[in-house]
């Protein structure tokens, strides 16, 4: 899903926007619509990725930012697991197509959609599925400073938790030249040395990727 800003900002954003609006545009709000294979995978990903909640707080009563989010797919999976009840969840993107589709989808008082780059708001969680997947023609170097960042401001907006998930570069697979492929180790070490001593990573399930967790130091 589509990516934030921060002052590193690349110079792409408008086309990966733009990239994303095309995409909805010929398969709908699905998980093809986002790039994802298929329906399981996004469903599964999903789930490893709230896992970052503490079980005391699954009865709701929590705010959740989902930077990225699409056509709003991950709230749905918040509320059949009962974490919206008393929430708040704010979803965050640069595609305006996208925001329009979540609207319609999701019309929960406890949920709005935002047009911004970044959180705007603290919650005690933030998420982030596959935002930082497309990267079209930024150079790799570049768009890891500029992942860097983004986690940085998230975590500068998150109270309790932050759960992020990238494709994994030690996968042996045919890669596409206009996605990020991220080695988990450097994550981990970034997360442990900037944002927290508190981090889990995540890489025993059947998808191409891995999810990394980053608790603040008293939780």
């Amino acid at each position: 899903m589509t990516p934030p800003t921060t002052t590193a900002k690349p110079g792409n954003l408008d086309q990966i926007a733009k990239t994303y609006s095309d995409r909805l545009a010929r398969y709908g709000a699905t998980a093809n619509g986002v790039f994802w294979r298929n329906a399981e995978g996004q469903w599964l990903r999903f789930e490893k990725l709230i896992g970052v909640i503490d079980p005391c707080d699954s009865d709701g009563g929590i705010t959740i930012n989902d930077l990225g989010c699409g056509y709003g797919a991950l709230f749905e999976v918040l509320w059949h697991r009962g974490f919206m009840q008393h929430s708040c969840y704010v979803g965050y993107d640069i595609c305006r197509d996208m925001l329009h589709e979540a609207r319609l989808r999701v019309t929960h008082p406890r949920a709005q959609f935002i047009n911004s780059a970044v959180a705007t708001m603290e919650a005690d969680y933030s998420l982030v599925s596959g935002t930082f997947n497309m990267k079209l023609d930024a150079d790799d170097k570049d768009w890891a400073h500029y992942v860097e960042a983004s986690l940085i401001d998230l975590w500068s907006k998150t109270r309790k938790g932050l759960a992020f998930n990238m494709l994994s570069r030690s996968r042996r697979l045919l890669r596409q030249g206009d996605l990020y492929y991220a080695d988990w180790r450097r994550y981990e070490a970034f997360c442990l040395g900037t944002l927290s001593p508190n981090v889990t990573v995540l890489r025993d399930y059947p998808l191409a990727e891995w999810t990394i967790y980053v608790h603040r130091r008293d939780s």
